[in-house]
């Protein structure tokens, strides 16, 4: 669990720095998907991961809106901020944690009952989803997209840390 959180905020980060080089229009323009816009689709990613987690340990969940986060280093300072919390709880997940139910109450008042394990695995692929939507967007605008690619980077206690691109 701990090895692919730690893989898409190693590719969050390299998306990071790509986007240093767009100008904020660029970062803000309407586009199809995500959340309509890169800087948006960012805020969106940070959120979920930190609002999920902070959920499983039963505290309030994030409800500020986009429109405070407009720029890359605001959305930066956010992702800092709740990574810490977030972190700390990935790195102290143990396999007692994984078969622990979450309840949610549904808009329409259905209550869904999900484990903690397939919590942690949503986040994982929602951000994965995300970038998936930024990729495009990088061709779209005629550059090269950030490599999604797991081997390469270091994650394994066996591997060396030569970036590969497919």
């Amino acid at each position: 669990m701990q090895t692919f959180f730690r893989y898409n905020w190693i590719v969050r980060e390299d998306w990071y720095r790509w986007c240093e080089e767009l100008s904020e229009e660029e970062l803000l323009q309407n586009r199809t998907g995500g959340m309509g816009n890169i800087l948006h689709t960012f805020f969106h990613i940070v959120d979920v991961e930190w609002s999920w987690i902070r959920l499983l340990q039963g505290k309030t969940d994030f409800q500020e809106s986009f429109d405070k986060y407009k720029s890359l280093d605001k959305v930066r300072k956010l992702d800092g901020e709740f990574h810490l919390e977030v972190e700390n709880f990935v790195n102290n997940w143990d396999a007692s944690m994984e078969n622990q139910l979450f309840y949610d109450t549904l808009p329409d008042g259905r209550i869904v009952t999900d484990t903690w394990g397939e919590v942690m695995r949503h986040i994982i692929a929602h951000e994965i989803h995300h970038i998936g939507q930024l990729s495009i967007w990088a061709r779209e605008l005629g550059r090269k997209p950030v490599s999604a690619n797991f081997i390469g980077r270091g994650l394994s206690s066996h591997s060396k840390n030569n970036q590969i691109d497919i």
